[in-house]
């Protein structure tokens, strides 16, 4: 058997393969699944590396972020690889004070949250460049059902930053200037974007990073002042009696494993450590899957096949080989 051993390795080794790395966790290894497309990309990243660089199997588990949270508490789930920190900070928080979460730093360098104008726009008129400045061209923006206000197109209806934006319309005195619209779905809020961009249609609107429709079209963000933590807890409560007009803050967009996976697979977390693209890649990303069509598990692979510079820094030689060989 020894000799046998031997045999094999020297021939592995010429023939420059390796074995199959042992996966650490003997069962399925779960994944938080959210909603998003970045975050099933990221998912399908990481499992297509779990599953073909250390030999582990995987399955998804989907849900929004709070259940979500609940359930790598619990160990329901063993992995989140995209947590919007400033959504749920409070909850999150708890669960990495009390000793439940592992948090394993940033997957991205940063989100971006604020109000945007089309470059286009920019070009056409230079003194349009701080949310400040808005006033004086609400005319550019006319609201169709309230003519002599402009129409500022913001988050849909129930999602948090649609109380932020209300509180910024009041800290900017924009409110007898400008009318909020909150539409019912960020499907609908995209296509309104869309199609105002493509006809080269003035328009003012919120959005965030790492998304598709930034990496795709060009558009400009327009100043704030500098984000204040306090004045931004404010801005996030419907009752704020003094909003504060300032910017977003950039948001934290972290990945974290339950604590018992944490301390039984040391390599498995030493790679999910590891795991960071720059904002703009994700955006770019995104920006590809929109224009084909291409469903979570496609974008992953175009980003193993073309980002291979990037995704070999998060894993030994000797793992990496298997994966490259697999795509």
């Amino acid at each position: 058997m020894k000799k046998l051993f031997i045999f094999l390795w020297i021939t592995m080794t010429l023939t420059g393969t390796s074995f199959a790395s042992e996966c650490e966790i003997d069962r399925e290894i779960r994944f938080a699944g959210m909603s998003w497309l970045s975050n099933q990309v990221m998912v399908e990243i990481e499992r297509f590396i779990l599953e073909k660089g250390y030999d582990c199997a995987t399955s998804v588990e989907t849900g929004s972020s709070l259940p979500m949270l609940a359930a790598i508490g619990r160990g329901d789930v063993d992995i989140m690889s995209e947590v919007w920190i400033n959504s749920i900070s409070d909850a999150w928080n708890k669960y990495v004070k009390e000793g439940q979460v592992k948090s394993l730093g940033n997957v991205y360098s940063g989100g971006v949250e604020g109000w945007y104008i089309p470059r286009y726009l920019a070009k056409k008129y230079p003194g349009l460049k701080s949310v400040s400045d808005l006033p004086k061209y609400k005319h550019l923006f006319e609201d169709r059902e309230d003519p002599g206000k402009g129409r500022f197109y913001s988050c849909p209806i129930g999602w948090s930053c649609e109380v932020i934006n209300q509180n910024l319309m009041k800290a900017f005195q924009l409110t007898d200037d400008f009318n909020t619209f909150s539409p019912g779905t960020a499907a609908a809020l995209k296509a309104a974007i869309t199609s105002h961009y493509k006809r080269r249609k003035p328009i003012v609107f919120y959005y965030w990073t790492p998304t598709a429709l930034l990496g795709k079209f060009d558009m400009v963000k327009l100043s704030m002042p500098p984000s204040d933590k306090l004045g931004h807890i404010c801005n996030t409560n419907p009752e704020c009696q003094t909003p504060y007009p300032g910017s977003y803050p950039i948001a934290e967009i972290k990945s974290g494993v339950h604590t018992g996976f944490f301390q039984a697979a040391p390599k498995l977390v030493n790679f999910l450590s590891k795991v960071k693209i720059p904002t703009e890649d994700v955006s770019k990303l995104l920006a590809w899957a929109d224009e084909e069509g291409a469903e979570a598990p496609e974008v992953a692979h175009y980003f193993l096949v073309h980002y291979e510079s990037l995704w070999s820094q998060w894993v030994p030689n000797d793992v990496a080989k298997p994966i490259k060989a697999a795509l």
